[in-house]
């Protein structure tokens, strides 16, 4: 496109921006300033692109995909094949260094624990961003990602692609409509973990593959020893790395609920599961939330809510009314919304809700209807400018928070042994009722074995720490091997 244009073009072309009918061409403000033209293709890097980063990336593929950054190049040569004008690199500062100025937007979907610190980074740059799900790997984490999009007014989404789709807009109206009426209960599953979980530190290291960095896997985490059991995919069920079956697919199953009943920071939460072990998460865990009551909607009440979670095979009990030999888990999982009224169940994603009623309410609609992808809606989204910027269905303005509802949980599965409700105060990210003499211990090793016809019982322990501050660092990490979050806005 000619960098020359007309005085008359321009004034044109600036008073439909003000009426918010388009946005100026970057070829007349020009591309330091952020601005794209919706004609334009966008600049995007992708971090993390051997797993769930290819399948959006190739959603993506309409666009100018510039850089692509992992730290296994073994793992990630498919997509690298797949992209071949694309630059590639082990370590995404360098990429953020030598591509910076030509970048327009980054795609982050490493594991759970660097999500932060890259999306972070991109932020503070002026990057639109994408990131994978669980949006972060604590509540700090969360908070902050939330208020640098805010302060930097680029685009961003999370990748709960189900916010993208026809279910849970059914969901919410229906609700918002009083067709089941107020809420007290909701319970809700899956069916992960599908990688190991419940499993002992692995005492023996592995041969580091030639085409691994396994430094740059580490980042912020404490260092540990390759094994080929974190790498690739089962980061998931590992704790320095990932947030088990509840991180994983909460952030799908649970936004319905999260959007749907208008919910914020939870006020009390507990946890439980099988075998608390010190590095990986449990083969099973359920959690319990208790929101407050919000402001009611024209057509309906927002009473105190309790939201229960359960995965690795639990399932809530079956209510009262649902088809004998019905098959409530829909693509990974499900929701069960008890109404004073009617009983609204759909799968993970939001997906295919019903009512045990029998009942198709014809309800009006109240959210946005998303057309494109749930990638492409972010593309959209980018080349708005902020003033007159539609937000993606699961802007960090939204995903933020409902995030820190789903590592919540998983706080409080790993303070269960305290056996208590704990009270959380989410505007300073505390809880305020664990005793402070109270103290953690966990499992290292459960030395379980038969000797003579006999059970043997002889786990190892951590030496107990302060419950407080264990709590405050799975709160806020503190950051390892010299990487470092920028300040909260």
């Amino acid at each position: 496109m000619s960098s020359k244009i007309s005085r008359r073009k321009f004034l044109e072309t600036g008073a439909m921006a003000a009426a918010g009918l388009t946005v100026i061409p970057s070829s007349v403000l020009g591309k330091s300033m952020g601005h794209t033209a919706p004609s334009d293709k966008l600049n995007i890097a992708g971090v993390g692109v051997g797993g769930m980063g290819f399948a959006n990336l190739k959603n993506l593929e309409s666009q100018n995909i510039v850089g692509l950054c992992d730290v296994d190049w073994k793992y990630s040569q498919r997509v690298f094949d797949y992209f071949p004008k694309a630059k590639k690199y082990y370590d995404y500062r360098k990429m953020y260094q030598e591509l910076g100025k030509s970048i327009d937007a980054v795609v982050v979907a490493t594991a759970d624990h660097t999500h932060a610190l890259i999306a972070a980074e991109a932020m503070t740059m002026g990057k639109h961003v994408f990131v994978q799900k669980p949006l972060t790997h604590s509540v700090y984490e969360s908070r902050l990602l939330t208020r640098l999009a805010q302060k930097h007014k680029v685009a961003t989404s999370m990748g709960n692609q189900g916010s993208s789709g026809p279910g849970v807009r059914q969901v919410i109206d229906w609700i918002s409509d009083g067709q089941i009426g107020e809420v007290t209960k909701v319970e809700t599953f899956t069916d992960r973990p599908i990688w190991p979980q419940g499993l002992m530190t692995p005492k023996q290291a592995d041969k580091i593959p030639s085409t691994l960095n396994w430094d740059l896997f580490i980042g912020p985490a404490n260092k540990r020893p390759f094994n080929n059991i974190y790498h690739p995919w089962n980061w998931r069920g590992w704790w320095d790395f990932g947030t088990g079956a509840l991180g994983d697919m909460a952030c799908h199953i649970l936004h319905p609920v999260f959007k749907g009943l208008n919910l914020g920071y939870p006020t009390k939460v507990q946890g439980s599961s099988t075998m608390l072990l010190t590095d990986c998460a449990p083969n099973a865990q359920m959690v319990k939330y208790i929101f407050p009551q919000r402001n009611n909607l024209p057509k309906v009440a927002m009473p105190e809510v309790e939201v229960y979670w359960y995965d690795g095979g639990l399932l809530p009990m079956r209510p009262k009314g649902v088809p004998a030999g019905k098959n409530l888990n829909d693509q990974g999982g499900g929701v069960i919304f008890h109404g004073t009224k009617d009983t609204l169940i759909c799968g993970c994603y939001g997906v295919n809700p019903w009512l045990v009623s029998g009942r198709k309410p014809n309800s009006p609609k109240t959210q946005r209807e998303v057309t494109l992808s749930h990638e492409m809606d972010w593309v959209r989204a980018c080349k708005e400018s902020p003033e007159n910027r539609v937000e993606t269905a699961s802007p960090f303005i939204e995903a933020g928070p409902f995030n820190e509802m789903v590592v919540m949980g998983v706080l409080a599965v790993r303070l269960q042994s305290l056996n208590q409700e704990l009270e959380w105060d989410g505007e300073n990210m505390r809880f305020t009722n664990i005793p402070a003499d109270a103290t953690i211990r966990t499992i290292v090793e459960d030395g379980f074995k038969i000797t003579d016809g006999h059970p043997t019982f002889n786990k190892t322990w951590t030496e107990p720490v302060n419950a407080i501050e264990y709590a405050n660092e799975l709160i806020k990490h503190t950051y390892k091997n010299g990487y470092k979050l920028p300040a909260m806005p």
